[in-house]
């Protein structure tokens, strides 16, 4: 037999807490038993019981829990299911600062995506008071760098506050800082062939399919430094 050596590449072992168990456990409890945000759940001292676990273990599983924005504590009801704050956990770790590139990039190809498609959600819910709103920012687009950067989050965020999906414009919201770092990037402005102002007209025309391209032509210069980065 051979002996064991790194070169083997074998994978660790890995071995779970009590509190991982249990917090699995609870996880697919509150499923099975369709728990919807605000109903009440047993006490601690009831789930140490079910599970054969002391109380410790139960609270700290529950406390990731809490952390994560699935169960909250409720004055006079005790704990509850709770409504789980979905981008919250990665709302707070959105740091260029704190990402490798290899994310950082990720996250932004994952922003053109959503523009590409943003026309569908878009164009329903669009209004002359809309289009007008978008003219203006357009009008305002200088070439100095700070500038830029305040146009385009003012531009992009206000077609995803158009979109009316609060997810989407926080969402948005949280990419701010990306869109700082990939400025940075640029050894000079990249602007793609069609403009805010270009793209303000193709939603005049009310035309989806062309607004798309449009987009597709204003993102092209993101599109293309990305591709040969791979």
């Amino acid at each position: 037999m051979l002996p064991l050596d790194a070169s083997n590449n074998l994978e660790p072992i890995l071995s779970k807490t009590m509190a991982d168990i249990v917090e699995a456990r609870l996880r697919e409890n509150f499923r099975k038993r369709n728990y919807k945000p605000g109903d009440a759940l047993p006490t601690e001292m009831e789930m140490a019981q079910s599970l054969g676990v002391s109380r410790n273990v139960v609270r700290e599983a529950l406390s990731r829990l809490r952390m994560l924005g699935i169960v909250e504590t409720k004055k006079k009801r005790g704990m509850v299911m709770a409504k789980p704050d979905i981008l919250g956990s990665f709302e707070k770790l959105l740091d260029p600062f704190m990402i490798d590139e290899a994310t950082l990039r990720d996250i932004f190809e994952l922003r053109l995506v959503l523009e590409m498609g943003l026309p569908d959600l878009l164009f329903p819910r669009l209004t002359d008071e809309h289009v007008a709103e978008l003219e203006k920012i357009a009008a305002d687009e200088l070439t100095a760098d700070n500038f830029r950067i305040q146009n385009e989050i003012a531009f992009h965020g206000k077609l995803y506050e158009i979109t009316g999906n609060q997810t989407l414009k926080r969402f948005q919201s949280m990419l701010l800082p990306i869109f700082a770092y990939v400025v940075a990037l640029e050894e000079k402005p990249i602007r793609g062939k069609i403009s805010h102002s270009g793209l303000v007209d193709l939603l005049r025309t009310g035309n989806k399919e062309a607004f798309r391209q449009g987009m597709l032509e204003h993102l092209r210069p993101h599109f293309d430094r990305l591709q040969h980065q791979l």
